[in-house]
């Protein structure tokens, strides 16, 4: 009886799963990119409504606002390390499945899970001792390090489960469970977008219970993903043990190559946020940082899309490019490019048009209006020729083309971003106006620089993978 339930349970979980080898592409990609987007949009909820709430706080919710702005970049480093192990190790776990190898693609999923639970402490540790040293390098002052530090430590307690519940999604995603994936963050998001006013304002624990709130959601969701991948999905997660974590050097190096890629664009995102409010605190005072928390918010909710559709054709490409399938290659990119293209097309238009209203979900703060409309025009002005540097770094990543996917993270945002951020308000005396013109400008010449380069490497070799099946045919 025993045999025939779980016989059932697997044809069920079967069922629920997307078929990578043999489906639709253009359905196959919809139904991942679909649950994915859900997700995504929960899962920026995580910080969102954290803000949303903050900034009606009686009496200081534009002072504490700002605030959560400074504790950003410690936010998005977590997540840089998440995307260090998880996204690093999910392609290559995808194409070792294409290929048919079973044991090398548990290994890879064994050691990513090691790896995200031991950074994950580390970073634990270095957050809480720093906290306050940490928070005046990215520019606080004594009167928002009154607010900034009480989140900021709450918050690292719980740097554990967030990372394994952002890390280890896209395992469940790459073995073709969407829908579960999507639940992972949902069982989260949930219980943040409940607890969050109960703690900040029927507890009247202030910013701290916004901090108090997230941790709370970001364990529930690490407990279902470990549930799933230990319980439910085809390939089950574990700690390597200390025989295999001495054999396995070479796996976390692949790993960690191939996720520098995704790591770089989440903490360069973070030196980005640091530069801008050190130059915008010099500039324009704690108000502009304020205004960047804004934009910074918005452009979390319009990108979240891109991500989800893009992240979500990921497993579909590193699949069959280990199954060494030109073809559906070629289909499922150009399905991915143009999904997001009529997305990116849609929304810019939104921004542009309608900038009030974005504005007004983050704050109701009339002072804060008139700067923050302007800041956001220039800021997306040319937000369209981000969807070419999502694009190719995708694909990039899924083909684990590691050389191809840092140059460009570090380009568009090191080699362009940092740079402009202080010579256009210094050098070329625009003032705050440079800082949110950087953006645009690096979108421009990193977005095309990218796209151009990937479809240069990637044509090429897939006329060579098509070349190489056709005279094995023949043999």
């Amino acid at each position: 009886m025993g045999l025939a339930n779980n016989k059932v349970r697997d044809k069920e979980i079967k069922m629920k799963r997307i078929d990578y080898e043999n489906g639709n592409i253009s359905k196959s990609i919809i139904q991942a990119a679909i649950p994915m987007l859900v997700a995504q949009l929960l899962n920026l909820l995580y910080n969102i409504v954290d803000r949303i709430y903050i900034a009606r706080i009686p009496g200081v919710g534009t002072t504490a606002l700002g605030a959560v702005g400074l504790c950003f970049p410690i936010i998005v480093i977590i997540t840089a390390f998440s995307n260090l192990f998880g996204t690093g190790g999910a392609p290559i776990f995808s194409i070792e499945r294409g290929e048919g190898d079973t044991k090398r693609a548990k290994r890879t999923m064994s050691t990513s899970f090691t790896m995200l639970v031991a950074g994950g402490i580390v970073l634990m540790a270095i957050g809480l001792i720093f906290a306050t040293p940490i928070l005046r390098v990215f520019g606080a002052s004594d009167s928002a390090l009154k607010y900034a530090y009480p989140y900021i430590m709450i918050y690292m307690i719980g740097t554990v489960p967030s990372m394994i519940s952002v890390g280890m999604n896209p395992f469940i995603n790459a073995q073709g469970y969407a829908t579960n994936g999507m639940f992972s963050v949902v069982i989260g998001a949930a219980m943040n977008l409940v607890l969050d006013p109960i703690f900040i304002f029927a507890f009247g624990l202030g910013i701290q219970g916004a901090a108090i709130a997230t941790v709370i959601s970001q364990t529930l969701s690490a407990l279902y993903v470990l549930y799933f991948l230990r319980q439910k999905a085809e390939y089950k997660v574990r700690f390597l043990n200390r025989e295999e974590i001495a054999g396995s050097g070479k796996v976390a190096w692949n790993i960690i190559s191939l996720g520098t890629a995704g790591f770089i664009m989440q903490l360069t995102n973070s030196l980005v946020t640091i530069c801008c409010n050190n130059v915008l605190g010099a500039t324009g005072g704690d108000l502009y940082i304020s205004v960047m928390t804004i934009i910074s918010s918005i452009r979390q909710m319009v990108e979240t899309p891109i991500y989800a559709i893009t992240e979500g054709s990921s497993p579909i490409i590193s699949y069959n490019y280990g199954a060494k399938r030109p073809e559906r290659i070629k289909k499922a990119a150009v399905t991915m490019a143009l999904l997001a293209l009529a997305y990116t097309i849609i929304i810019w238009g939104v921004i542009l048009l309608f900038p009030r209203a974005l504005i007004r979900v983050f704050s109701d703060d009339a002072t804060l209006f008139k700067d923050t409309i302007i800041a956001t025009k220039i800021y997306f002005s040319a937000f369209i020729f981000m969807l070419l540097q999502y694009t190719g770094q995708t694909i990039f990543k899924a083909l684990n083309k590691k050389t191809f996917a840092i140059f460009f993270s570090l380009f568009r945002k090191v080699i362009l971003v940092v740079p402009l951020t202080y010579l256009l308000p210094y050098a070329f005396k625009m003032g705050t106006a440079g800082v949110f013109w950087a953006e645009p400008i690096s979108n421009i010449i990193g977005g095309l620089a990218c796209f151009i380069t990937m479809l240069f490497v990637v044509i090429r070799e897939l006329k060579i993978m098509k070349k190489e099946k056709s005279l094995s045919r023949q043999k």
